[in-house]
């Protein structure tokens, strides 16, 4: 069993075992931390940056998901320095897709709309840019809408780590990065995958849907991915 060190969250004194991350030192501690491209199971990437911290000692703010705990840290999880940086942050990620929450399969079932709710974002200051995005249908079982993907990169990093297909990834630079299915074939006629759902489950937003559901009804289960991540992981 792992080392534990001395960590203060937000002037506590707490314990956490070496290897863990900040993220999960906090939590283990009862402490919110926002973040969406992280899930347990999967390999953090810092991907959203909503679960910065601040450092005692270092300027900048850092990814709890990708910073490992050592002996001695002082962190803070809440300031105000950090909900506005947070809630710009979620207005970004508004403003730079297509998310129409009154039409979507996901809406009330959305981690995004739930963080954004939970962080009192009640409206976006940013130009929104209404980029010009597809949605693949090619699929028998499900849907990919362009327009609602936020790059959390978890449909990708469930692919590749947990069911092995490696179907997905990120194509692009920039405002015209995208999700994309075995070099920029349609979904539907990528040979390599396995038609599991588990991107489906894990997807926080509704860029990834099962066909069939209305307005408000599809309700993901990333759970069940975590399960199978962690009884696979113990297993080895």
């Amino acid at each position: 069993m792992a080392d534990k060190v001395s960590i203060r969250i937000d002037g506590e004194l707490v314990e956490a075992r070496e290897g863990t991350t900040l993220f999960e030192a906090a939590q283990a501690s009862g402490k919110f931390v926002p973040g969406i491209c992280q899930l347990k199971g999967l390999t953090s990437v810092g991907a959203c940056r909503l679960c910065v911290v601040e450092v005692a000692g270092v300027n900048r703010l850092l990814p709890s998901c990708t910073t490992p705990v050592q002996a001695g840290m002082s962190i803070v999880t809440h300031s105000p320095r950090l909900d506005g940086y947070r809630k710009m942050v979620l207005e970004l990620l508004f403003a730079e897709g297509n998310h129409v929450c009154s039409v979507c399969v996901s809406n009330n079932h959305c981690e995004l709309q739930s963080l954004a709710q939970k962080l009192g974002v009640y409206h976006v200051r940013f130009a929104y840019s209404y980029p010009r995005r597809n949605v693949d249908a090619s699929h028998p079982r499900y849907i990919l809408d362009h327009n609602r993907c936020i790059y959390c990169t978890r449909c990708v990093r469930v692919c590749a780590e947990v069911e092995g297909a490696h179907v997905w990834d990120v194509m692009g630079r920039g405002v015209s990065s995208r999700i994309g299915a075995e070099m920029n074939k349609p979904w539907g006629k990528a040979p390599s995958c396995t038609n599991c759902g588990k991107c489906v489950q894990v997807c926080p937003t509704g860029a990834l849907v099962e066909r069939g559901f209305a307005a408000g009804e599809m309700v993901k289960k990333p759970e069940l991915v975590t399960r199978l991540a962690t009884l696979r992981r113990s297993a080895l």
